[in-house]
């Protein structure tokens, strides 16, 4: 019987190709998107959902356990990424982005372990991002967003493996997808920043176009779904699997310059 996959922010990106990917490798796969409607994708179902409401959560997931009987995989893959200085951020666009990058991860996770404790069995794949481990300038609630989806990934990997779940986090390095374009500015501008940002923000696009393709971080997504045992952590791209391991080994100050260059900040 084929494992039920539902891929969150299934619309562009990494959701779209992970979508595709396990959906030609012959699994049951839905895929969400707010406007559904517009994001078609071929061997998907595609079904709304915002994952900032508890009622669109709810009624996503028991919408899919009603048609096809079982959900096996959640891939927790819906988020945006807000630019500017934190100092330019103000709380609600702080908050707005911890509701769709973290709470939003949270509330699905919530709707699926019912089930999957139920059943004994279940994954559960967030992705995460090199955000996670080494702070974005000019990225401040991004990064902070990634950071907690990573401490909270790693508390509920203890906490649901005695019940047959898995946990797994998938981190790549820069993706060459659309996230830069949608990536709104903070509204609330401060001049001391604009040189800077304008350098930062220049930079940022650069290393998108240059970064791994969706595909790639796809294809570790369906090495999770295949493995018996699936790992916490999946690094994904040369950058997202020796920046970590350096910052380990390397002075703070020699790390933060290379972050710096990065970043013409």
């Amino acid at each position: 019987m084929s494992q039920t996959v539902l891929v969150t922010g299934a619309s562009s990106g990494i959701g779209r190709a992970t979508a595709r990917l396990l959906a030609e490798r012959g699994f049951t796969v839905f895929g969400t998107a707010r406007k559904p409607e517009s994001a078609q994708s071929q061997g998907v179902t595609m079904v709304a959902l915002d994952v900032r409401s508890d009622e669109s959560v709810r009624a996503c997931v028991e919408g899919i356990v009603a048609k096809a009987g079982r959900l096996d995989v959640l891939v927790n893959n819906a988020g945006y990424a807000m630019m500017g200085a934190a100092e330019e951020t103000s709380v609600e666009e702080a908050k707005s982005q911890f509701e769709t990058n973290f709470f939003g991860i949270v509330r699905m996770v919530n709707a699926v372990l019912p089930g999957m404790r139920a059943a004994g069995a279940g994954k559960i794949i967030n992705i995460s991002s090199l955000a996670g481990n080494t702070a974005i300038p000019f990225s401040a609630f991004y990064s902070a967003t990634k950071f907690a989806v990573e401490g909270y990934s790693e508390s509920l990997w203890h906490e649901v493996r005695p019940f047959g779940v898995s946990v797994s986090l998938v981190e790549p390095g820069f993706v060459n997808t659309p996230i830069g374009e949608a990536s709104p500015i903070a509204a609330r501008p401060v001049a001391a920043y604009d040189a800077t940002r304008k350098r930062m923000l220049a930079k940022f696009g650069q290393s998108l176009a240059a970064g791994i393709p969706a595909e790639q971080v796809a294809r570790s997504v369906l090495q999770i779904v295949e493995s018996k045992e699936p790992g916490l952590r999946y690094r994904v791209g040369a950058r997202g699997t020796w920046l970590p391991r350096l910052r380990n080994v390397v002075p703070w100050k020699v790390y933060a310059a290379g972050v710096r260059k990065t970043f013409a900040v």
